[in-house]
């Protein structure tokens, strides 16, 4: 989860002045996603289903609007990379990982261990990495499900493996799973 206060309730950050949580329900083929903006100007988070149960604001800022019209775009085949203000909270290091993630090309895979390598860390700095990753309040827009094991395993996701393996099958990437299939003798 991304680092700082704990998320306050809406009567709380308006008797202080503060812009409550803006929320859109976006039904998906992944489910429904709850897209939220802390500011009205950036995107802050993508939760998966539908924020638990969070409710919609009643009129959502435009910025919610935009993301909900290039994640329905990304999900018919018709977006690969997204083009919205971020407005993600994280520690220095889950920044800099993020980073990485979002420069992943749609329709290709990296691993833990060479975003490791690419911030001049070991190896063994695999599972932070995947710590950060799994920190994401952005997924599908910042595509952590980009990220796989060193042998080509679909491993951990926020979402469930199985909706990482339906955003990799979207962007036309074969998972291990799906090679397997292709060799299945009945």
């Amino acid at each position: 989860m991304p680092s700082g206060p704990a998320p306050e309730s809406r009567s709380g950050a308006a008797r202080r002045g503060a812009m409550p949580i803006a929320r859109l329900i976006l039904p998906s083929p992944i489910g429904d996603l709850a897209l939220e903006s802390a500011d009205g100007v950036t995107l802050r988070a993508i939760l998966f289903d539908g924020g638990a149960g969070a409710e919609p604001t009643a009129d959502p800022p435009g910025v919610l609007a935009r993301a909900a019209a290039q994640l329905r775009e990304y999900f018919a085949g018709q977006r690969q990379v997204f083009e919205l203000p971020l407005g993600a909270k994280g520690t220095p290091f889950q920044t800099r990982v993020w980073d990485l993630v979002a420069a992943i090309p749609y329709g290709t895979t990296v691993t833990y261990g060479s975003l490791a390598a690419r911030m001049g860390l070991t190896p063994g700095a695999s599972r932070a990495i995947g710590g950060a990753n799994g920190s994401n309040p952005l997924p599908i827009v910042v595509p952590c499900h980009r990220v796989i094991g060193a042998d080509g395993t679909l491993t951990g996701y926020a979402g469930g493996l199985p909706r990482k393996q339906l955003l990799l099958q979207l962007e036309g990437v074969l998972t291990g799973a799906d090679q397997a299939r292709l060799f299945d003798v009945d």
